[in-house]
């Protein structure tokens, strides 16, 4: 498919409530997510600071592709933000729809959803493989699956979310996580290129 102009645009969108974690979805290559055997994710084997990196442009047209978004990145009105910058990659084209959030955090290392203030013991987080970075999934366990994000922490004090937020219920827990580091891991790929 021929590779296609997209445009970030201003969206006021309200973010969905916080989770994260792992499975496969048609057209969606699954990641390698086996949790490490130690308590927390592997050691960063390099740097790719965040500072003035546009969220919407950390996934590639043909990554896009790949993962079915239709329509324009649109980052996320300031109002509605967590911890920084946020863009909204919607697939909806059909159902199941779903939302990709990319988020560049750069007040806090991935540290701080260990042990520091976004620690919550009510959530499950489980260490993933993104080559080079630690990273974790994290998600609220509950009856009703909810959505997951997968946090890279990329540099020292900075960490990267990328979240997977269903419209419905089509989804497992595994599904949602794996799907989240997908999109986290071509997004590390695209910040490499950046810098």
């Amino acid at each position: 498919m021929p590779a296609r102009t997209r445009t970030a645009t201003l969206g006021v969108l309200a973010m969905v409530t916080l989770a994260g974690c792992t499975s496969t979805v048609s057209g969606v290559a699954a990641p390698t997510t086996s949790p490490s055997e130690s308590n927390g994710p592997a050691p960063r084997t390099k740097d790719l600071p965040l500072a003035g990196v546009d969220p919407c442009k950390l996934l590639t047209d043909a990554q896009l592709d790949q993962l079915k978004e239709n329509g324009l990145p649109r980052l996320v009105d300031r109002a509605s933000w967590r911890d920084g910058p946020t863009c909204a990659f919607d697939v909806d084209a059909a159902q199941p729809s779903y939302v990709y959030y990319l988020e560049t955090i750069t007040t806090y290392g991935i540290e701080d959803w260990l042990s520091g203030k976004h620690h919550k013991t009510s959530m499950t987080q489980q260490p993933v493989d993104v080559p080079g970075f630690p990273a974790l999934v994290n998600y609220a366990p509950s009856e009703g699956v909810q959505d997951c994000e997968t946090l890279v922490g990329v540099a020292d004090g900075q960490t990267l979310r990328a979240q997977m937020a269903p419209d419905d219920s089509s989804f497992t827990q595994q599904q949602l996580c794996d799907m989240s580091t997908t999109v986290a891991k071509m997004a590390v790929e695209t910040l490499e290129t950046l810098k």
